[in-house]
C-alpha cells in the first residue's frame, strides 16, 4: 500500500473513506481485508488477529501491516473503530440480533418476514448522515437532469423513484436499457446532472459500467446499494447502504422503498411550489385522458 495517511482515520466513516480513496493501490490481499472490513465490520470488532486472517485467506502478518499502514495503532486500532460503529448503532444491533434469532427458531414466515423488514428500515435509515441526505435531496431537486438506472431485482425500487420525481419535477429519466439500447440512453446523460444508481449483491454489470461513465461524464452519482464493498460505492460521491436481510431466498427490497418515498418527499418539500404546480399539471392530464376509473363519490 501507499504511503500512511497525513492523520490516521478516528471513526469508522472515516476509515471506510481511506479504504476508498486507495482501492485501486491496494494488494489482492489487502484488498479482501478492506471488503470484509467495509462488509461486516460487526464480525470484524471482535475477531482475532488470526480469525481475521483465517476468514479472508491471508497471514496474521498480512492483517498487522494492513492496520499499521492506514495509520492506526496495528490490529487493535482496526477492531477498536469497528467496535465504536457497533456502540453507536447498539440499540438497533440488539434489535438485529433479537430478530436473527426468531428466524432460526423458525417462527411464522409471516411474523419473521415483518419482523426483518421492520430491522431492515430502521438500520438503514440510522446509518444516513442528515448532511448527506441533505445534499441528496438538493442534487435530486435542482440538478438539471435525472437519470435513474435499476436493473433486475433493483428494478422495482428504480422505476418507483423515476415515477415519484417525475410527478415532482421535469426531465427526469429512468434508465432500463430495453434491447440493447443503454448506450443510447447513456448519451443524455449530461454535466451537472443526477445519476441515480441502484444495485445489491450480485451486482448488476451493466448498473455499475453506467454510474461510473456517468460520473466520467461531470454527472453527481449517487449510489443506492447494500454495504460500502459494493463496486457503486467506490463510483458514486455518495452512498446510501440500504439492508436486504429476507427470510427467504430472494433479499428484501422493503427498506429501498421506504427510502426512495422518503427522498421523493424530501425532493416535494424542497421544491415547494415548482413542486405543487408540477402536480397540479399531472391532475389535469391524469383527468384529460381518464387514466383512472371513474367513481361516484
Amino acid at each position: 500500500m501507499a504511503s500512511q495517511p497525513q492523520s490516521p482515520p478516528q471513526t469508522y466513516d472515516e476509515l471506510l473513506s481511506v479504504l476508498h480513496q486507495r482501492g485501486n493501490t491496494l494488494t489482492r490481499a489487502q484488498r479482501l481485508l478492506a471488503d470484509r472490513v467495509m462488509a461486516d465490520p460487526e464480525g470484524v470488532a471482535f475477531m482475532t488477529v488470526s480469525e481475521l486472517a483465517a476468514a479472508v485467506g491471508v497471514n496474521e502478518a498480512t492483517v498487522v501491516r494492513f492496520a499499521t499502514s492506514l495509520g492506526l495503532d496495528g490490529y487493535p486500532g482496526l477492531t477498536r473503530l469497528c467496535r465504536e460503529r457497533l456502540r453507536e448503532q447498539a440499540q438497533l444491533l440488539r434489535r438485529y440480533n433479537h430478530l436473527q434469532q426468531l428466524t432460526a427458531e423458525g417462527g411464522d414466515p409471516l411474523q419473521r418476514a415483518v419482523a426483518l423488514d421492520q430491522a431492515n428500515i430502521a438500520r438503514t435509515f440510522a446509518r444516513i448522515n442528515p448532511e448527506d441526505w441533505q445534499a441528496a435531496v438538493k442534487a435530486l431537486a435542482d440538478s438539471p437532469r435525472v437519470h435513474v438506472m435499476g436493473l433486475r431485482k433493483c428494478y422495482a425500487p428504480g422505476y418507483l423513484l423515476g415515477y415519484l420525481l417525475r410527478m415532482l419535477r421535469e426531465e427526469v429519466h429512468t434508465v432500463t436499457g430495453p434491447a440493447g439500447s443503454l448506450t443510447d440512453e447513456l448519451r443524455g446523460v449530461r454535466e451537472g446532472d443526477c445519476f441515480v444508481a441502484i444495485s445489491i449483491h450480485r451486482y448488476s454489470a451493466e448498473t455499475v459500467k453506467a454510474a461510473a461513465w456517468a460520473r466520467s461524464r461531470g454527472a453527481w452519482c449517487l449510489a443506492l446499494t447494500d454495504n460500502p464493498s459494493s463496486p457503486l460505492a467506490t463510483t458514486a460521491d455518495q452512498a446510501f447502504y440500504i439492508d436486504a436481510t429476507g427470510p427467504f431466498v430472494l433479499r428484501s427490497l422493503t427498506a429501498f422503498t421506504s427510502l426512495v418515498q422518503a427522498l421523493a418527499t424530501g425532493v416535494a418539500q424542497a421544491r415547494g411550489h415548482e413542486a405543487r404546480s408540477t402536480l397540479l399539471r399531472e391532475e389535469e392530464l391524469l383527468e384529460t385522458f381518464s387514466v383512472y376509473e371513474a367513481r361516484e363519490e
